[in-house]
């Protein structure tokens, strides 16, 4: 397979790690998928394995949710879960009333907590809501993520589309999946007028 072949195609998070597995990648059972798609393409592309970039790292004992979130507590055993989800959300809106979600922006979120941590920088949940608020407040469309093919097909569906909706974009987003094109929002348009 090349590396080109590997873009065309989509892979589930599963099919990664086993795949990183076979590989001999450390840790792949640890690594989110834009991790181990980076991995694996470096691979197909020079034929050696490398180390995974930087990680947060484990620690064990009590999630924070579990001790209590407050705007003073030293992130250490964040959990994506509803609870702290809803913490967010709520001070947020105490710091900018009527803020609304934007798209994109936790994912953001969770990509800078990770690298603020992984680069030793102890940050408190007052820091994650005070990023989240700039997040979404942040004027024009987010930069496209490497690896987000779906997030980014989404955003330029919806741009491109006018008036589309959410059923739309699913249905064009599995017909992408199927073919052997990159996973792109302009990939799918060139394939369509071609078979006109």
């Amino acid at each position: 397979m090349t590396p080109a072949e590997f873009d065309n195609g989509y892979w589930y998070a599963v099919q990664l790690k086993r795949f990183a597995k076979s590989l001999g990648v450390p840790m792949a059972s640890a690594l989110r998928k834009d991790q181990l798609e980076e991995l694996i393409k470096r691979f197909l592309a020079a034929g050696r394995i490398d180390a995974p970039g930087p990680r947060t790292p484990a620690r064990g004992g009590v999630r924070d949710v579990e001790r209590g979130l407050t705007l003073q507590l030293p992130i250490a055993k964040y959990t994506n879960d509803k609870a702290t989800k809803d913490f967010l959300e709520r001070e947020a809106r105490k710091i900018a009333p009527g803020l609304g979600r934007r798209s994109g922006a936790r994912y953001r979120l969770n990509r800078w907590r990770e690298q603020q941590l992984a680069r030793g920088i102890p940050i408190t949940y007052r820091d994650l809501v005070v990023e989240y608020v700039r997040l979404s407040r942040t004027e024009g469309p987010f930069k496209h993520i490497p690896h987000g093919r779906y997030i980014n097909f989404v955003s330029d569906y919806f741009a491109a589309e006018q008036g589309a909706t959410r059923a739309e974009v699913l249905r064009a987003w599995k017909t992408l999946k199927r073919l052997n094109i990159p996973k792109t929002y302009q990939s799918l348009v060139q394939s369509r007028r071609r078979e006109r």
